[in-house]
């Protein structure tokens, strides 16, 4: 009997686990078939409420963050496009762009496109409402264009007066949202020209913005682009009255006598001649307390040092200033004496970090070498240690001293490689080429991030473009975990003697190689074939017209600043040299008696922004190139880390993705989704926020470039996308794409 009761307990359990066994292989079956998508399944999902998407970058914290939820990790495989709308004014033999990050306001889409016109689009449908173009009026004809890259728009509001303010070119538009028609109160005839206000003869300098600006109350703040040459104009940050342009307040970025800060240059003169330390990566906002929040790049010229030594305030620092006043409250700087072009590339995000029980705001700044530093939002102190670290202060630059120390945090971990070795050499080359890879990188210096540019060449990595770039991170305020995309490519930097005027005999071809060594090498590089994103200049005379080539040279294109410093003769020489016209080179070169000013007489220059290729054009680094990073802000510590993107000429079945040079950000949703566009392969892509799992991609009609928007109307929540493409060697686009749950 006890035996009986035995084998029947024993049956029992058999039976359960079978049973058991059963329900989890049905499961199991019930997700793989799920995977599949039926397009006449149903599902169910819960409407949206409308919200806008008002500010660059989500909200004037800098966040990224949609507190939407109709779109989830249960239903974003049914994502569907709901429009597309085309601009019809992209150029794609000039690798044209598009890196707007949308505004969405009562319903309305407000972007801008590759000639920086400004568009207003119905957020239901992408049915264009109006168009303002700043060479025409709405109805003109593709005009030409801008003189600069347009990421995004600023809206501000007051009873019935409603504008949208956004820059194209060297000036600030405000256009009415009703009509799409400047408007003619502010400033001269609806516009602000960005050359005035900036303290000294700024004219003929190159003048722009590519972030928009911010609201506070009613005072617009903008920051700027300007030229990285010697010759660049100051980086002030200044604001303005938002109804009639009127000037409210200037920050100098480089302190002039009796400013704090003044005495960290060693020139007493370095303000009236020192120009760049501009912050051109956009602001965050403290809206409550009224603190704005300002990151800077490094001071003119980018890669030598010599004529501005010392610790350079307020260049690569973030700034807290009075919003109301422009007063500095605080200043914290991340590079000393920049000679690495390690501009601040974003503006921060305003977090909330718990620390021993206690909840402390802060701001974090991610920056271009990799780190995020986690401030104090009051004070701008660390709130986790960073230490003064011993750098090479070595330099075969005549004049140059570098700083001999930089910061460097201890946490939050570092997300992105920061130090190329043999060991780093991409495996997918063939042997012969990692074999050649290698003998270069022994004849380069490498092994830091801090070695002074030389004319041996050194290694720069992470890249000129990042670590971090303008794309920013996300930030989830219900975890506090900050998400950042990566750029993790090698580049190489060499510095050459420069070749100053010295009055003497010569033609107009000497003449225009000196001039292009020192005003357009470092783009286009000693060869004129291109560097990095710049293009090649090889046979550009089949291309352009000499007058066409003059009004580049000028005004400015994207990328390109203006060259107006030069006058006309220089400009033709410069034709004459990139264009081996044979009529003019001979020809004499009769030098100007402008005077020269010692401050722009820069002893070396750099020989491109080259990246570090194998022989095919490969990077020489193994991949990842690119990554999706998820930081714990509370403990600095990582918590996934993932490739993002695929390269098309690396992609395999058994080979895991490459990851690709990515430029634009990621935002996060409640719905526990990470969108981002941003790569190469021209796909956007969802993540499941805790874990860095795809859950969704879809293929776009050009890379999106930018960073998406989130928004709700109708019950119906939405993403958009620029997708402009003209990077990385990509095709130009005209596009913004929006998806929708089907209805």
């Amino acid at each position: 009997m006890p035996k009986l009761i035995e084998m029947t307990a024993f049956r029992k359990a058999l039976i359960c686990l079978f049973i058991l066994t059963a329900i989890i292989y049905s499961c199991k079956q019930t997700n793989s078939s799920n995977e599949a998508i039926n397009e006449n399944e149903a599902f169910t999902s819960i409407p949206a409420p409308d919200a806008g998407w008002q500010v660059y970058g989500g909200s004037k914290r800098s966040d990224h963050y949609s507190t939407l939820t109709q779109i989830d990790t249960s239903n974003v495989k049914y994502l569907k496009t709901a429009w597309v709308y085309h601009t019809g004014d992209a150029d794609y033999t000039a690798h044209s762009q598009i890196q707007c990050n949308p505004i969405i306001v009562n319903g309305v889409v407000y972007g801008t496109t590759p000639r920086l016109k400004l568009i207003a689009l119905d957020a239901k449908t992408g049915e264009q409402k109006w168009v303002f173009d700043p060479v025409g009026n709405a109805n003109a004809s593709p005009g030409s264009f801008g003189t600069n890259n347009n990421r995004g728009v600023t809206y501000w509001e007051s009873g019935s007066d409603k504008r949208i303010l956004y820059v194209a070119g060297s000036n600030i538009y405000a256009i009415n949202v009703s009509d799409g028609q400047p408007i003619k109160s502010f400033g001269t005839d609806g516009k602000i020209d960005l050359h005035n206000d900036l303290g000294k003869y700024a004219q003929d300098m190159y003048v722009t913005a590519t972030t928009p600006g911010i609201i506070y109350k009613d005072i617009y703040i903008i920051g700027s682009r300007v030229n990285e040459t010697a010759d660049a104009a100051p980086g002030h940050i200044r604001a303005y009255d938002v109804r009639t342009g009127k000037l409210k307040w200037v920050f100098h970025t480089i302190p002039y006598p009796g400013e704090f800060g003044y005495n960290t240059w060693d020139d007493p003169q370095a303000y009236q001649h020192i120009g760049s330390a501009n912050c051109w990566a956009g602001f965050s906002m403290d809206e409550e307390k009224g603190v704005l929040f300002a990151p800077t790049g490094s001071a003119a010229y980018d890669f030598y040092g010599g004529k501005r030594l010392g610790a350079g305030l307020f260049a690569n620092c973030l700034l807290a200033l009075d919003a109301a006043t422009g007063k500095l409250i605080w200043h914290y700087q991340v590079i000393h004496h920049d000679i690495w072009d390690k501009d601040l590339p974003t503006a921060p995000v305003l977090v909330t970090v718990k620390q021993n029980g206690k909840d402390i705001d802060a701001v974090a700044q991610p920056t271009k070498h990799g780190f995020v530093f986690v401030l104090d939002r009051t004070t701008g102190k660390p709130l986790f240690p960073v230490k003064e670290t011993p750098v090479s202060t070595v330099s075969e630059l005549k004049g140059e001293k570098p700083w001999p120390t930089q910061p460097i945090p201890e946490l939050p971990v570092p997300f992105t490689r920061q130090h190329f070795t043999d060991k780093d050499i991409n495996p997918y080359l063939s042997a012969d080429s990692k074999e050649e890879v290698l003998k270069r990188l022994h004849t380069y210096r490498y092994g830091s991030m801090f070695l002074p540019p030389g004319k041996k060449p050194s290694v720069i990595f992470p890249g000129f473009d990042g670590g971090a770039e303008w794309g920013g991170p996300a930030y989830d305020p219900t975890t506090g975990l900050l998400y950042i995309n990566a750029n993790e490519m090698a580049w190489v930097m060499t510095m050459i003697d420069a070749q100053p005027f010295e009055p003497k005999a010569e033609n107009f071809r000497q003449a225009g190689e000196r001039l292009y060594t020192n005003n357009c090498m470092g783009c286009h590089g000693q060869d004129r074939k291109g560097t990095g994103n710049y293009p090649s200049l090889i046979n550009i005379g089949a291309k352009y017209k000499d007058d066409q080539i003059i009004s580049l040279l000028q005004n400015g294109r994207r990328m390109m600043p203006s060259f107006k410093q030069l006058d006309a003769q220089e400009r033709q020489a410069i034709i004459s040299f990139i264009t081996n016209n044979a009529s003019t080179a001979t020809a004499a070169f009769v030098p100007s008696n402008k005077a020269v000013d010692p401050y722009l007489n820069i002893p070396y220059q750099m020989t491109g922004y080259n990246k570090f290729l194998s022989q095919e054009k490969y990077p020489a680094i193994a991949p990842p190139w690119g990554t999706l990073n998820a930081i714990n802000l509370n403990t600095g510590k990582m918590v996934w880390r993932i490739p993002l993107g695929n390269d098309p000429e690396f992609a395999q079945k058994d080979r895991p993705a490459t990851g690709t040079e990515n430029y634009g950000g990621p935002v996060v949703t409640a719905g526990g989704l990470i969108f981002i566009a941003a790569t190469k392969d021209a796909k956007i892509r969802a993540f499941n926020k805790r874990n860095g799992k795809l859950v969704w991609e879809a293929d776009l009609p050009a890379s999106g470039f930018a960073t998406p928007s989130i928004y709700a109307i109708g019950g119906r929540e939405y993403l958009v996308i620029a997708c402009g493409g003209g990077k990385l060697g990509t095709k130009s686009g005209d596009a913004y794409m929006a998806f929708a749950l089907p209805k």
